[in-house]
């Protein structure tokens, strides 16, 4: 017997998946029906797809909140997935959900963000608002679907329809789920669930240590933070110094604590609703996946504090108005001249429409690529 075959990790599923989460066995299918591997099943198949393309590799070079230059241990687009997908994974295999799944949504969750983070988003919205706006997540879903292209049958990567829906029904406070028009009513699976909670989790804990690491945030801003007085109470901190370890040790005991009582919340709503199907979670009229709520009263102080204190930082803004120029200034300008754009995206004009072929190329440049285009075309000193 082949102990790797899908026959045996279906049947693994059954023993260990909850009823309500997706088993491989049941999803729907590929849009381009393809022949079964003979031991990676769909869902492991899609996040490999996702990690192979341009688009993924490309994050690395994508702003999270420091434009990349900035220093090489701030987190970056790339990072940050990283740290979506291993705490979307750790939740999948608490709650009995689809680690595969949740793993391949959380990896091409941010694969659409432009370069500068969501500076550079606003800004190509800008840019677009005649032309069919823009969208990170809108723009995820056409890198998947459409722009990269791999295979001779098919553009886009051609993943599972639980993947696809997962992707599109990604949402945060922060941001609308580009919802498929036949599935509305519905909302994201339990494993979409767990890849969104994941996100916020990861953006929340990474962005604050960042901020502390920076020095934009000190220690001693945070003392009146009800998360910060529960950590430091759970570590004997006392202050006021705060070294490196220190800072560690806090966002550490931050992510376990939030995953701790998101997994305990979540286990009890699970229960009070009876759910026994993946329509049912879908058809409630709330998200399953989420955290108590006094820790989601923690965690909005938390998010309003980094907002104010970080976001809003005029090292932040600063960066933020220079990316601005910077796309702004490379869309007029290549919507002036389209002659300075590269053959490959010229030859997308004819097809998708000038404004979009643009949006496009500038939606998957890094930062450092942007900014590299910007100095050769309006800094002199710098020659082609």
């Amino acid at each position: 017997m082949n102990y790797a075959s899908n026959m045996v990790i279906y049947r693994k599923e059954e023993e260990i998946l909850a009823p309500y989460a997706i088993h491989t066995a049941n999803s729907k299918g590929r849009t381009y029906p393809e022949p079964e591997h003979d031991f990676r099943p769909c869902f492991q198949r899609d996040k490999d797809r996702i990690i192979h393309t341009s688009a993924f590799r490309r994050l690395e070079y994508k702003t999270q909140v420091f434009v990349n230059d900035e220093g090489d241990y701030y987190r970056t687009r790339m990072t940050h997935t990283l740290e979506v997908a291993q705490i979307g994974r750790t939740l999948a295999r608490a709650l009995g959900a689809n680690e595969d799944l949740t793993e391949a949504i959380c990896l091409a969750h941010d694969i659409g963000h432009p370069p500068f983070g969501h500076s550079g988003e606003a800004s190509l919205a800008k840019m677009m608002v005649d032309s069919g706006s823009f969208n990170h997540n809108l723009q995820t879903m056409r890198i998947i679907t459409r722009l990269e292209k791999r295979y001779s049958g098919f553009a886009g990567l051609n993943l599972t329809y639980e993947t696809l829906e997962g992707i599109a029904k990604h949402e945060t406070e922060y941001e609308d789920p580009a919802r498929k028009p036949e599935t509305t009513d519905l909302r994201g699976s339990f494993e979409a669930q767990i890849a969104n909670a994941a996100d916020e989790i990861a953006y929340s804990a990474h962005d604050l240590d960042d901020g502390l690491r920076s020095g934009l945030i000190k220690a001693s801003q945070c003392e009146d933070l009800m998360v910060w007085k529960t950590i430091a109470d759970a570590l004997n901190w006392v202050g006021p110094r705060f070294s490196d370890l220190t800072r560690h040790q806090f966002i550490r005991s931050l992510i376990n604590m939030i995953v701790t009582d998101l997994y305990h919340a979540t286990q009890e709503k699970v229960k009070d609703s009876g759910v026994r199907t993946v329509e049912d979670v879908q058809r409630l009229p709330y998200n399953l996946v989420s955290n108590s709520a006094p820790w989601l009263l923690q965690l909005r102080e938390l998010k309003d504090f980094l907002f104010n204190n970080l976001y809003r930082h005029y090292h932040v803004i600063r960066m933020s108005y220079k990316a601005d120029l910077i796309i702004t200034r490379l869309f007029e300008a290549y919507r002036q001249e389209p002659a300075l754009l590269p053959p490959h995206i010229l030859e997308n004009i004819a097809s998708e429409g000038r404004d979009v072929a643009i949006c496009d190329y500038i939606a998957g440049m890094t930062d450092r690529f942007a900014i590299d285009q910007y100095q050769k075309l309006f800094e002199p000193e710098f020659l082609p």
